[in-house]
């Protein structure tokens, strides 16, 4: 069954190392969108942080998507409607707040274009704040601040301490989200049912595509449902462990033209 659409995390496998997707990557998503394939950016990034890349690959002309959020919100690049939308609700956001101070880490959200965090210097509250380009309001108490529900939180800390907790901050936040790491340092906590999977099967559904005529690309943890779901999942040879072992097929890493490699050979272009 032929491919129709292209699902494409960012971070370690849309963009190289340096952020910017190789002229290679780039020559073969754009000869694919000329020949009638759409487009899906999806990544957990707030959609200002999705916005460069979808211009560069020019969406709004094929009609493309971006999937802020992990999915939290499907929209149309080229109309801009948001085709779906799910938020946190505030009870959750007020445990995952409660926990931040148990445990000792640092909960940012997002208010419009700007991240809420209660320090400036946080050094992966920077690394949010750089990949995406969005300015830090510091705060005297997230939870106060926030004045409708968002999309989702962050918890941020030590990869490896986060990695010992993650079970206990998923049980005590309960069955109401969805918690888990898109980087070692980066928890993440979204509304229930929202993960880059739930994501692709709403937006296919919309649109008339079978899960079959469907790839997907991605490299870390928050990537595995994703690529575990598509007709075709490819992993980055730089991605986690875990993503290798539910991918259909291994791609050159992203600082080797990956992506480029894959559709060269599935499209034949």
């Amino acid at each position: 069954m032929d491919k129709k659409i292209v699902f494409l995390d960012i971070d370690g496998t849309l963009v190289n190392s340096e952020k910017k997707i190789t002229k290679a990557t780039k020559d073969s998503l754009m000869r694919i969108q000329k020949a009638g394939v759409k487009l899906a950016i999806a990544s957990g990034r707030p959609s200002k942080g999705v916005i460069p890349y979808a211009e560069e690959l020019e969406l709004e002309k094929y009609a493309g998507y971006i999937l802020p959020f992990n999915g939290g919100n499907i929209i149309n690049y080229q109309t801009k409607e948001v085709v779906y939308s799910n938020t946190l609700s505030m009870d959750v956001l007020k445990k995952a707040y409660e926990l931040s101070k148990e445990y000792g880490l640092e909960l940012i959200t997002y208010r419009g274009d700007v991240i809420l965090s209660e320090t400036d210097d946080n050094p992966y509250l920077l690394i949010e704040s750089t990949i995406n380009k969005m300015d830090v309001e510091k705060v005297d108490c997230v939870y106060d601040a926030v004045v409708e529900p968002p999309v989702k939180c962050l918890l941020l800390g030590d990869g490896d301490y986060l990695g010992k907790i993650e079970n206990e901050i998923r049980e005590k936040i309960g069955e109401n989200a969805n918690v888990f790491r898109s980087e070692p340092f980066f928890m993440e906590v979204v509304p229930q049912g929202i993960d880059k999977a739930a994501a692709i099967a709403a937006l296919i559904k919309k649109i008339g595509i079978e899960r079959e005529e469907t790839i997907a690309f991605g490299d870390g943890f928050n990537d595995v449902s994703m690529v575990e779901y598509a007709g075709l999942g490819v992993a980055m040879s730089n991605g986690c462990d875990k993503i290798k072992e539910v991918a259909d097929r291994i791609a050159p890493d992203n600082n080797s033209d990956g992506i480029a490699v894959v559709i060269d050979d599935v499209f034949g272009v």
